[in-house]
């Protein structure tokens, strides 16, 4: 069993932050011993999950909505599908950015205006 700081350092994080995520029902009541949060192994690995998907773009009312309800609900499924939608769109924009940056890499324009009149002639010849 771990305490709530051992946890927070184990998982980055202050302890106002788990036992906020306590409070939203991102993780469940620990155990107390002597009026002292006692946790398990277990919450370390739903923390990563949590921090994942906030790193991810997702906020933490969909985080809790995700992982913290039934797992089958119609409304759940829902939100994942949209989720999901979304992620693609982070994707190409991700991607988008990933050429532009490669093109500027080889490129020998003087001025950024220079540069994007060539990457636009050069989209526009494709």
């Amino acid at each position: 069993m771990m305490s709530i700081g051992e946890v927070a350092r184990q998982a980055g994080l202050r302890t106002s932050a788990i036992r906020y995520y306590e409070r939203l029902g991102l993780l469940p009541r620990p155990d107390r011993k002597g009026n002292r949060r006692r946790y398990t192994e277990e919450v370390l690995q739903r923390l990563a999950v949590v921090q994942f998907a906030r790193s991810s773009g997702f906020t933490l009312r969909e985080v809790r909505a995700l992982f913290a309800g039934r797992p089958y609900s119609e409304k759940l499924r829902t939100l994942a599908k949209q989720k999901i939608v979304d992620l693609e769109v982070t994707i190409e924009r991700t991607r988008a950015m990933q050429s532009l940056l490669s093109k500027a890499l080889r490129c020998h324009c003087l001025t950024l205006e220079e540069c994007g009149a060539r990457i636009a002639r050069a989209n526009s010849q494709r």
